[in-house]
């Protein structure tokens, strides 16, 4: 698991086992926002006037900021060689300096260096609520944050913030967590123009890829993924309906963790689809992510011990016996199967076992699953603009956009909104026979598998090499391995497996339902044994032997 050395782990089981991740309630600061007036340019983020020291990258903090994991903040903290406000006032001056690259960050919070200060006071008091109590938080603009605006990257609703958060930012903010602010997003969470460009809104402009910056950032979870991989906050929150999560994450290099549907709430988080959509955590290494989730989860297992790999994972023994089912999907290309050729080689060094797969039922599933989407996006966002001040359900989006030129300067359609306002009423007969199918097939694709084949998990490539940004041409992203699980309500998880020349490539790993936990650790020892991970150059372009 990279750096993950005795003391990591020490501190990582003492800060769980001591009754930790369940946290302490507990109120929070309220945020502000400093996000665009609707029709103009979005501001380029800012530090509050609070913000701190003038620290930049090569700020000397003792430890490699790229690579530092949370049980490793939290020692530094528990023995006061760290603080959070000066964790805080770091990755807010790595907004300020190195975001103008990428374009990630929409707007950082007033209030972070203030959050922060509260999170010291606690650890002075040997109150901390847990392990992320005082860790610097980015969320994607779906998510409802009270005082602060949340978009979907649309100006429709740049003109007020929630009244609200959303029912994972409670849970974020109870667990001592700093808020730091919003990230870019593909606008409306890549669901509303039949060509669009991943990383693109209209109230951020376009994200790119950190790797290399003429590439895309994959989505919509692009502004986590691409700050993350910057090295702008410790740990993000993406959503996913299918990709969303694990797509970006492997084509930025870091981790991301798309939970069983259900697991963390959706309330307050702007919609596709009732029966796919899930937020997740994004993260630099497994243990952050699995920490993370322990702190989102909603069923009552956010308790000692809960979400965290396994130390016996983090090495090579970890892998000795399980039984990994590889589906290569050579439609990614050569380079990507000889990548995941590589990687299989890896794992069997490790005494894991890895079987050649191929899932059943993905054509039928293409054909069905964006038919019973429309549905239900009809649906879910009549109900949640209800809740919102601006236009009031899809009918009124679709005249909003009609009506707002800059709203087509890179989705110039809106060919998804339109088809779901014509498409058949979740009551239907025929949508409810659509969704039964779904559902029945995409589990039996992954459970008839690893029965078939007495899996611990099914990889897959998570994404080709990033394609070149095109607003004309639109993304190159046919990637079906995240449908499955996707579908399915199945947990998937993507850590960095490599590389294709300049960019990264991640292994995407499934399992069964509610199996999160063990997919983590899973996933840890998998991450332990590729050490993929490398940080960005932000190169102008992609030089020989790069694709995509």
């Amino acid at each position: 698991m990279g750096k993950q050395s005795a003391l990591v782990v020490t501190a990582a089981v003492a800060l769980v086992v001591g009754s930790l991740v369940a946290g302490v309630p507990g109120g929070s600061a309220q945020a502000a926002g400093n996000g665009p007036a609707p029709g103009g340019p979005p501001p380029a983020p800012r530090l509050g006037p609070d913000a701190g020291p003038d620290v930049g990258p090569g700020f000397d903090l003792g430890f490699d900021l790229d690579r530092v994991t949370i049980p490793e903040l939290q020692a530094r903290m528990a023995d006061g060689s760290l603080t959070s406000t000066g964790l805080t006032a770091v990755y807010l001056r790595r907004i300020a300096t190195v975001d103008p690259k990428i374009n990630a960050v929409l707007r950082t919070d007033p209030t972070a260096m203030r959050q922060a200060a509260a999170s010291d006071a606690r650890h002075r008091r040997g109150s901390a609520r847990g392990p992320l109590d005082g860790i610097p938080v980015l969320l994607k603009d779906n998510i409802n944050t009270r005082g602060m605006l949340t978009t979907a990257g649309s100006l429709a609703l740049a003109g007020s913030p929630p009244d609200t958060d959303a029912a994972l930012v409670n849970r974020l903010r109870d667990a001592g967590a700093v808020i730091l602010g919003k990230t870019n997003l593909s606008e409306w969470a890549n669901f509303r123009a039949a060509k669009p460009t991943s990383g693109w809104s209209a109230v951020g402009g376009q994200t790119r890829n950190p790797y290399v910056l003429d590439r895309n950032p994959c989505g919509s979870s692009s502004g986590s993924a691409a700050a993350l991989a910057a090295s702008l906050a410790q740990v993000a929150i993406g959503t996913e309906t299918d990709g969303s999560v694990v797509c970006p994450a492997g084509m930025n290099g870091v981790v991301g963790h798309k939970p069983s549907l259900g697991l963390v709430s959706r309330s307050g988080v702007v919609p596709i689809s009732a029966e796919q959509d899930t937020a997740g955590p994004m993260a630099r290494n497994v243990t952050d992510a699995a920490l993370t989730l322990a702190v989102l989860r909603e069923d009552g297992a956010a308790r000692p011990g809960a979400g965290l790999p396994d130390d016996r994972q983090a090495h090579s023994g970890g892998l000795r016996g399980k039984r990994i089912g590889l589906w290569r999907l050579p439609s990614l290309g050569p380079d990507v199967d000889a990548l995941m050729t590589r990687t299989a080689q890896k794992l069997r060094a490790s005494g894991a076992e890895v079987v050649e797969v191929t899932l059943p039922y993905q054509e039928r599933l293409a054909q069905l699953e964006f038919p019973a989407l429309l549905s239900e996006f009809h649906r879910d966002i009549d109900a949640y603009l209800a809740t919102r001040k601006g236009p009031r359900d899809l009918a009124g989006l679709i005249a909003f956009n009609r009506a707002h030129a800059a709203e087509r300067t890179c989705f110039a359609g809106q060919e998804l909104f339109e088809q779901a306002l014509a498409a058949p009423p979740v009551t239907d007969p025929g949508y409810r026979a659509m969704r039964a199918e779904l559902k029945d097939l995409s589990r039996r694709s992954v459970d008839e598998t690893m029965a078939a084949h007495r899996l611990d998990a099914i990889a897959a490539p998570a994404n080709p090499p990033a394609w070149t940004t095109d607003c004309a041409r639109g993304d190159n992203d046919i990637i079906p391995s995240s449908t499955p699980a996707a579908v399915a309500g199945y947990p998937s998880l993507s850590v960095p497996a490599g590389f294709v020349g300049e960019l990264p490539v991640g292994l995407l790993l499934m399992a069964g339902d509610h199996q999160d936990t063990a997919l983590l650790s899973l996933g840890a020892a998998v991450e332990h044994r590729l050490k993929a991970w490398r940080a960005p150059r932000y190169l102008p372009t992609a030089g020989p032997g790069a694709s995509g």
